[in-house]
């Protein structure tokens, strides 16, 4: 892979795919959900070897230091090599519990009943068909 010299944070977010597009990485770092020691960053800002970046993803916090530049977007195997995850593991863990909840299905035992256990029910209170 070819060395480079300079490269925009917004491009370097995307490339090791923090971020899956690069229009979201320009809108994170525009938001303020990209800091560099306490500070917003802007998408513009040349990404510097040894840099830690705090990010704000809707996944996770992550906590990252650069250890090489990239300026294409590569496979997840090769990106995860030009940076380093310094996360707490208080913030991983978090996240993780959170996004256990977050499947779009419905709770079991909550809100409506299915079609079994509404024929369950009827039968139990004898609300079933009657013969006439």
């Amino acid at each position: 892979m070819k060395e480079v010299e300079k490269v925009r944070i917004d491009k370097y977010l995307w490339s090791i795919r923090i971020f899956k597009t690069r229009s979201l990485a320009s809108a994170g770092c525009e938001s303020g959900r990209v800091k560099l020691n306490g500070v917003t960053v802007k998408a513009a800002r040349p990404v510097a070897i040894n840099d830690v970046y705090e990010i704000r993803t809707e996944g996770r916090k992550w906590v990252i230091q650069v250890t090489g530049l990239l300026a294409n977007r590569v496979q997840y195997t090769e990106a995860i090599k030009y940076y380093t995850d310094i996360t707490p593991e208080e913030d991983k863990q978090q996240n993780r519990e959170a996004s256990v909840f977050q499947t779009g299905k419905r709770p079991s035992k909550i809100g409506r009943p299915t079609k079994k256990e509404r024929r369950e029910l009827d039968d139990f209170m004898g609300g079933g068909e009657e013969d006439l």
